[in-house]
């Protein structure tokens, strides 16, 4: 396979997998993406910006979420997420610091 169609398939199959999450699956909330797979719509956000970020386009967090939720994220939010219990919360701490990082360290 040359580089160029596995370049192909792989954007299809990320857009195949934000249809899912954001279509197919918009129940699952993010807490427990995050806590269950350690990651979540927010980091394949992030990881858009960073992909831009390498290409020399610069992109703040909230427009890399609105270029992936479709919409403002608080606007996604709204209609989709739920508050966590604090035990979720508990674990997301714990499972962000692993993924992403120490929140409290710049």
């Amino acid at each position: 396979m040359d580089d160029q169609t596995r370049i192909e398939i792989e954007a299809a199959a990320f857009r195949t997998l934000r249809h899912h999450l954001m279509e197919k699956r918009a129940d699952v909330q993010n807490i427990d993406l995050m806590n269950l797979a350690g990651f979540c719509r927010n980091c394949l956000a992030r990881w858009y910006q960073e992909a831009a970020a390498e290409r020399g386009i610069e992109m703040t967090k909230d427009e890399a979420r609105e270029v992936y939720y479709g919409m403002p994220y608080e606007d996604w939010c709204a209609a989709n997420q739920t508050e966590a219990d604090a035990a979720k919360q508990e674990v997301f701490k714990k499972v962000f610091a692993e993924n992403v990082g120490d929140p409290t360290k710049p």
